[in-house]
């Protein structure tokens, strides 16, 4: 990956719905070599997709939370909460942790009532959990803003 690859990624991350036409100016290629290389990017899995940002709020999902998720701790456990949380839409980020929480879920709902029937009919019955952890967002700071590629 050259210099011009990572503008491309940058230019990409900063607004996905760049015409190959501006972007070859903002990257200081013509139009032909830019979409070859923006191909390969996505060919080579560097892109993996190209997507709208939503404001949580304006979809009824403005109550957010981290929840701290311990699972038991064999294959069988963690397997099944992790297949299961594949199926939920409110769980909206999922992962795997070193150390104690064993996973870190981010949970968009419409509010604390919403996420209380959450809690209790959805995420303590997931297969293998032993203890949730949640903590209430009250402001996001800093939103993603995709990877560094330099």
């Amino acid at each position: 990956m050259d210099a011009i690859d990572r503008s491309i990624l940058r230019e990409l991350q900063a607004d996905g719905r760049l015409t190959n036409q501006e972007l070859a100016q903002r990257v200081g290629l013509t139009p032909s070599p830019c979409l070859r290389r923006v191909r390969q990017l996505e060919d080579d899995g560097v892109i993996r997709s190209y997507r709208a940002v939503v404001d949580p709020a304006s979809v009824a999902r403005g109550f957010e939370v981290f929840a701290s998720v311990e699972v038991r701790r064999d294959r069988a456990s963690v397997a099944a909460f992790e297949d299961r949380l594949q199926t939920i839409p409110d769980v909206v980020e999922a992962y795997r942790l070193y150390g104690a929480p064993g996973s870190l879920l981010r949970i968009a709902v419409a509010d604390s009532d919403a996420y209380e029937r959450f809690w209790t009919e959805r995420l303590i019955a997931l297969p293998g959990v032993t203890d949730v952890n949640s903590q209430m967002i009250m402001k996001r700071i800093k939103a993603p803003q995709g990877i560094p590629v330099d």
